[in-house]
């Protein structure tokens, strides 16, 4: 045996037998064999005798793989259940206190060498916990976060008089969504822009992205929305539009990826996606299972804050508007489409020739195509509405045909055009427009889009002919 297991053994067995302990509470043969283990075992695997199932396994397996310091018997038994002599457990004990002094000098070697590096790690720990602090006392919110998106028009307008010199406007929105389940949205949208006296914020030729607000800031929304059930999400806010994405079901368009003229952006559909009412409102979106299909309903009162007028009342202006939406792949692409109707009190027009006031009823039907593989293909939308007025004989009626391109010459960039009908009577002469547009995308935040356009009210007016650069940030 070695010779500090021989020092071991010996000194104690005499001092034993001294004092007249018999060979049975001696059992110098057990103790003689557990020393005569030289090597220590690397895993509790090797021990024939020892079980997962034994109520100790782990504790042993951590003596043995962790620290070494376990030997057993020369035939490979460990003899867990036999009955342990002080002499056994001395020897245990001195091989895990060795092992366990090793560890402590080497870990003390290693904070000597490395001593210069931990008091820099020390450093820069305390100084990320003062920064995390500081940073945790002037967060905005925990629940809140903050989108940013302003756009600047530069261009001008060629045949209408005295509104043909070049000009430069913004419009800025800052949209706060707040959640406090995780499931549900308050949404608070500040807007300001000075397109008042700018030619791209009336009429035909109005940009989409025209607020005029007079530099003002202005509460553009405020809302919430909240889930009902997995399928059912309803919204409800003081300052609310129908074609908010939780009023609404979808629209069916992927014409444009950067929006110019107003037209436009009702996808073919004004007289149901109507964008010019804002006010106090209820609106719901019921999602069909999985089969690709939503419905929408909502109820606006633009004079929901005025007590003269009220919400339900024959007095004030309202709009209600019903959307059947689907989502799908059709034809190796995706397609969109939306039947829409929609009853509206005391409105009028927000885009067109028309400018009668009148209760009237909107149908529109509209649809989109994009190719789900890349390609040069272009996505295809398409729509058509019309209108029975109150008092009168005639129909309003517009369409409009929108492509687009996308990854033109460069990855991200996107060229794309449109033509239709803006919103006339049957009986009048009606405005045929047209845009085409080239974006570039600058970065993932920044996209500048040059685009010209053109209105033909087909009588004896000048054509309306228009540029413009518009720079869009987002943050």
């Amino acid at each position: 045996m070695k010779l500090f297991q021989q020092l071991l053994v010996a000194p104690a067995a005499l001092g034993l037998l001294a004092t007249g302990a018999n060979a049975a509470e001696l059992n110098i043969n057990g103790v003689s064999d557990y020393a005569a283990s030289a090597d220590q075992v690397t895993s509790v695997t090797q021990f024939s005798d020892v079980y997962p199932t034994d109520w100790a396994y782990q504790a042993l397996a951590g003596l043995v793989e962790t620290y070494g310091c376990v030997a057993g018997y020369p035939n490979g038994t460990f003899r867990g259940n036999r009955a342990m002599t002080r002499f056994e457990a001395a020897a245990l004990l001195n091989a895990c206190l060795d092992r366990v002094t090793e560890v402590t000098d080497e870990l003390r070697r290693l904070m000597a060498e490395f001593e210069t590096e931990l008091a820099i790690l020390k450093g820069r720990v305390d100084g990320l916990e003062a920064r995390v602090g500081e940073l945790e006392a002037t967060q905005f919110s925990t629940t809140t976060k903050l989108k940013g998106y302003t756009a600047w028009v530069a261009g001008a307008v060629d045949g209408i008089d005295g509104s043909e010199a070049t000009t430069l406007n913004y419009d800025l929105r800052l949209k706060l969504a707040t959640s406090f389940t995780g499931k549900d949205q308050l949404t608070t949208v500040l807007r300001s822009g000075n397109f008042n006296d700018s030619i791209f914020g009336t009429g035909l030729t109005f940009v989409e992205t025209a607020m005029s607000s007079g530099n003002s800031v202005k509460i553009g929304r405020l809302f919430y929305t909240f889930p009902v059930g997995d399928s059912l999400s309803v919204t409800a806010g003081p300052i609310v539009r129908t074609d908010d994405a939780s009023m609404y079901a979808g629209y069916a368009t992927y014409y444009p990826s950067d929006l110019l003229l107003d037209f436009f952006t009702y996808g073919g559909a004004p007289t149901t996606n109507n964008l010019a009412y804002t006010g106090s409102g209820i609106g719901a979106v019921y999602t069909l299972g999985d089969s690709g299909f939503k419905v929408s309903g909502n109820y606006v009162a633009v004079d929901g804050d005025d007590s003269s007028k009220g919400i339900g009342t024959d007095d004030g202006t309202t709009t209600s508007s019903w959307q059947l939406f689907y989502e799908g792949e059709v034809f190796d692409g995706n397609l969109l489409a939306q039947v829409g109707y929609s009853y509206e009190q005391n409105a009028g027009l927000a885009i067109g020739t028309a400018s009668t006031t009148a209760d009237r009823s909107g149908y529109s039907v509209a649809a989109a195509w994009k190719s789900a593989d890349a390609g040069f293909l272009p996505s295809i939308s398409t729509g058509y509405s019309w209108a029975d007025v109150d008092g009168t004989s005639d129909d309003i009626d517009s369409w409009y045909l929108g492509l687009e391109w996308s990854d033109v010459f460069i990855e991200g960039n996107s060229f794309g055009g449109a033509i239709g009908e803006a919103p006339s009577f049957e009986d009048e002469d009606s405005s045929t427009m047209w845009e085409l547009f080239y974006s570039f995308a600058v970065t993932d935040n920044v996209t500048i889009t040059p685009a010209i356009f053109g209105i033909d009210d087909g009588g004896d007016a000048d054509e309306v002919f228009g540029g413009l650069v518009k720079t869009t940030f987002v943050f």
